[in-house]
């Protein structure tokens, strides 16, 4: 199995969030962040590529939020995109729509290109800080797979997905694939 990186959104994943219920239970790793609340693409990659070298072997990627603009941001540059096995997207923010841009500055444009590991993204229907259509041109754009989640809202603690089994066998299944 790979190493499980977990890449939190805009100001991290509370207790209820399903990846630190997940890092509980399974010890998955949190690559952790020195700024939540004024995040900086550059700093952002930039951990991640430290994360991604410092594991042994190949790595995961499970991306909430800004975590999974991050993946697409990150994978355009880095050199070590072999290290990844498979992306995990869930409820991607839609960083250039207009009063997300101005909360989280610098993030757009969004990179848009494919992804060059496998990639699923799952994203509700009724997601305030992404349409559905959005999520779906972004799955499309980045080559993942795109499951529908129905109307579970962000996809976070607030949604009341607990331990979240059913992303965690979504998440088997992807690993699983070759």
């Amino acid at each position: 199995m790979p190493t499980i990186l977990l890449l939190p959104g805009w100001q991290n994943s509370d207790p209820p969030h399903w990846q630190s219920r997940w890092e509980a239970i399974h010890g998955d790793r949190r690559v952790d962040q020195h700024e939540w609340m004024r995040p900086l693409r550059g700093d952002w990659t930039t951990r991640l590529e430290e994360e991604v070298l410092a594991a042994p072997g190949r790595v995961a990627l499970v991306a909430h939020s800004l975590g999974c603009i991050l993946v697409a941001a990150w994978a355009a540059h880095s050199r070590n995109i072999h290290k990844v096995q498979a992306a995990f997207l869930v409820a991607p923010g839609d960083l250039e729509r207009d009063d997300l841009r101005q909360m989280i500055p610098g993030w757009a444009p969004i990179v848009r290109e494919r992804l060059p590991f496998r990639a699923l993204m799952i994203a509700a229907d009724d997601d305030p800080y992404c349409s559905a259509e959005r999520s779906r041109e972004m799955a499309r754009d980045w080559g993942a797979r795109y499951h529908e989640a129905g109307p579970r809202g962000h996809l976070n603690g607030e949604s009341g997905l607990g331990d979240w089994p059913e992303g965690r066998q979504l998440l088997n299944e992807l690993l699983k694939e070759e």
